[in-house]
């Protein structure tokens, strides 16, 4: 990987990431790397090719994690600290890890005694840095760097395999179409089990530039947010729409010049165009630009924003190819069908790849789109079920199951309701017999991420069927615009 190679040649006193106002050298976090990966190696067995989970915050601490996971030649395998232990405990499972590197005595839900669990704060630094371990995943472009867990249609997550080939490829088209280069600072904000991390993580390293984290605390306040991005000097910045439809209404960013940043890369979900049109208002000066592509497939399109659309009120494109990515659209279905070097090497099933493609090679997204006469994209949105909220790709059937092992709960459809600062709010219908909110609740609440849990939930005796006995989803659409028994 480009970003291992870069780290090992990098100037020593080079600042690669901030994290809580502290910087941390090149030459630091080459010993942090040098020093965990020799303990995970010599401590704790890990060899090529094996898988490693990462439950630790976003940060420094992460980073150098992953990073010196990369340098035994493993895969990392980023959990997400809010899920619940079962919902963490199947990943660790379905991904085979060898190990779990987190923070703190063992963990309850990691119960498997054939998976060890280590502690960071049992890991070594080396004080030279720059002599890492050689990366056995060196030469092999094809090797699996990183599996990253979305939702599943089956009910359960789904972990998305993606290379050394395809995450250098992303880099590489990023850092040469937004010039990003050593003068770069970059805003670190996405959660690393979350695609949109590979740039912070990996881009930004490979061509020298600092990567500053994102403090937590200021994600719900977005005038300490503006301060912070002031004071943090940010040149770019690669985020949720939800975040920055939220900063442009209330950051004050008229009264607070950003002289710094210069462009904004933002995914995952549609921006609304009212509060786009308000970020490109209060930020005049910044490129924005769209990018579009689903973990699968990494960023497959993308659209430099143009303010006359946006001020037209127009819903904006996802605009041309991106990441020398091949396109077609399904003539049938308007489906786009993707094929290119970013595209993922499967889905990891326990100890095995699974490559869903046609017999041409073509990736299917589940994306409706077209394609004008100048070749620009506009998306219509997916053709199966599949939930967008706050950047985040949400299967229903994923939310039904943990709802359908409700005592007296018979059925339940989980769907997608337009909402502006989310993407969409999700809402539950539940049918049974003496179903008790509370109860669905409380198991929402401790088998589901916060992003997964429906914002309502109604209660019904029965769902409404089709004749062929399929679930009637236009009914329960129209239930929706009159709920009753909602809560």
């Amino acid at each position: 990987m480009k970003a291992l190679a870069a780290l090992r040649t990098a100037a020593p006193d080079s600042i690669l990431f901030v994290d809580d106002g502290q910087p941390c050298r090149a030459d630091e976090f080459a010993g942090r790397v040098h020093g965990r990966a020799t303990d995970l190696r010599d401590g704790h067995g890990v060899r090529r090719g094996d898988a490693v989970a990462i439950c630790l915050p976003r940060g420094l601490a992460a980073a150098a994690a992953i990073y010196a996971v990369l340098a035994c030649g493993a895969r990392y395998v980023p959990l997400d600290t809010g899920n619940s232990g079962e919902r963490l405990a199947y990943i660790v499972g379905d991904a085979g890890c060898r190990c779990v590197l987190g923070e703190g005595p063992r963990p309850a839900w990691l119960s498997d005694p054939g998976v060890a669990w280590i502690d960071r704060s049992e890991l070594a630094d080396t004080p030279i840095g720059p002599a890492l371990l050689p990366s056995p995943s060196d030469g092999d472009a094809e090797a699996i760097a990183a599996v990253l867990y979305t939702s599943g249609s089956t009910g359960r997550p789904k972990g998305v395999a993606v290379s050394h080939r395809a995450i250098d490829a992303f880099c590489d088209w990023m850092a040469q179409t937004f010039s990003i280069g050593q003068a770069d600072r970059i805003a670190s904000l996405a959660p690393f089990h979350f695609d949109l991390s590979l740039f912070d993580l990996f881009c930004a390293p490979a061509v020298g530039a600092t990567v500053c984290f994102v403090p937590e605390a200021l994600t719900m306040s977005p005038v300490r947010l503006g301060d912070w991005l002031q004071a943090s000097a940010i040149t770019t910045w690669y985020t949720v729409p939800a975040i920055l439809g939220f900063l442009a209404l209330k950051g004050g960013l008229e009264e607070r010049p950003l002289p710094a940043l210069r462009q904004i890369l933002f995914a995952g979900e549609i921006f609304p165009t009212p509060r786009l049109a308000r970020l490109a208002q209060v930020l005049p000066g910044v490129k924005l630009y769209n990018l579009f592509g689903p973990t699968e497939t990494n960023v497959c399109l993308y659209w430099p924003v143009e303010r006359a659309v946006v001020d037209a009120g127009e819903a904006i494109p996802i605009g041309v190819a991106a990441c020398d990515a091949e396109l077609r659209i399904d003539v049938a279905s308007g489906e786009l069908l993707v094929r290119g070097p970013c595209l993922m090497s499967g889905y990891w099933r326990g100890e095995a790849l699974e490559l869903p493609l046609d017999a041409d090679g073509w990736y299917r997204t589940g994306d409706k789109v077209s394609c004008d006469a100048n070749g620009v994209h506009r998306y219509h949105g997916r053709l199966d079920r599949m939930i967008k909220r706050s950047g985040y790709r949400i299967e229903p059937a994923e939310i039904e199951r943990v709802i359908n092992e409700v005592g007296n709960v018979e059925a339940s459809v989980v769907v997608g309701l337009p909402d502006a600062a989310m993407g969409s709010r999700i809402v539950a219908v539940v049918a049974g017999v003496g179903v008790e909110r509370s109860a669905v609740k409380v198991a929402l609440d401790r088998g589901l991420p916060a992003y997964m849990r429906p914002s309502a939930v109604h209660l019904v005796d029965r769902l409404p069927k089709l004749a062929n006995g399929k679930t009637d989803l236009v009914a329960i659409g129209h239930l929706l615009e009159t709920p009753r028994r909602a809560g």
